[in-house]
């Protein structure tokens, strides 16, 4: 019996569209990076990790979904709680990044985990690039030094998610770093080096012991065609307190075992 031309149509179209891997991220285009937008070292790798110039070029190539859609609006100060991401500089720059980044990359810098960014986050998606004005004065990016790979990122990161934090970027940037004193680094990661090969619920396991008041639901290990990406850690909107965000553990990585590259 033949299946009628319209329930034939819809079997094929849903043959052909594309399934989700559990590698693929969804958050932040993957670290920040849209077909249009500019690359940085950083962000030139987009730059996440110690990039130059403008944009988030690290996560160029990192991944190409964009599925996460925000919850309505994207207004400013709308917005749950906040993710900080750190990045892995070295698998930035094993990855392309040298030739992008040359302070970040260069021989014995080896920098380890950098913020890439602090992202108001729904419970499901995030809003994005919520002021037309993306202008960040000298002052405001002075206060970034210690923080970003370079200036080029904190820029880009203030455009796409510090406008939709509420505050100017002062405000904004005094928050990326309350976050990031936040959080302790595991000692395991501070300047490796020989490459690891670990799993993700190792690293996850690490970063709990580090950091008490941690749990699993909390936080999720990213990773990238077999190598480690980033750390993306879930905050309260006034960064007291660590909180569960399972849209955002859901995407953690499934590998059972990436690689964590040394430093140069």
């Amino acid at each position: 019996m033949r299946k009628p031309a319209l329930i034939v149509a819809v079997l094929a179209c849903l043959a052909a569209a594309p399934v989700l891997a559990a590698s693929d991220c969804i958050l932040d285009h993957c670290a920040d990076q849209r077909p249009d937008a500019p690359a940085q070292a950083g962000e030139s790798q987009g730059k996440p990790s110690g990039q130059s110039s403008g944009g988030s070029s690290f996560w160029r190539g990192w991944g190409r979904n964009d599925r996460a859609q925000p919850r309505g609006a994207s207004r400013a100060g709308d917005f749950d709680f906040y993710v900080l991401s750190l990045s892995w500089s070295p698998s930035f720059c094993q990855n392309g990044g040298a030739s992008r980044s040359r302070r970040q990359c260069a021989s014995g810098a080896n920098p380890g985990f950098v913020v890439h960014g602090l992202w108001p986050q729904y419970a499901r998606g995030y809003p994005s690039d919520c002021r037309a004005d993306g202008f960040v004065s000298g002052s405001a990016l002075a206060r970034t030094r210690g923080l970003y790979p370079d200036e080029g990122l904190a820029r880009y990161e203030w455009r796409k998610h510090g406008t939709c934090s509420g505050k100017d970027p002062i405000g904004y940037f005094a928050d990326v770093r309350a976050a990031y004193d936040s959080v302790t680094v595991p000692s395991a990661f501070s300047a490796p080096q020989q490459d690891q090969n670990l799993s993700p619920l190792d690293i996850q396991r690490a970063f709990i012991d580090a950091n008490p008041r941690l749990r699993p639901g909390m936080m999720a290990v990213a990773c990238q065609r077999g190598v480690l990406q980033e750390v993306r850690i879930c905050l309260s909107r006034d960064l007291r307190d660590f909180v569960a965000c399972p849209e955002v553990a859901r995407q953690a990585c499934h590998s059972q075992s990436i690689t964590v590259p040394a430093g140069f």
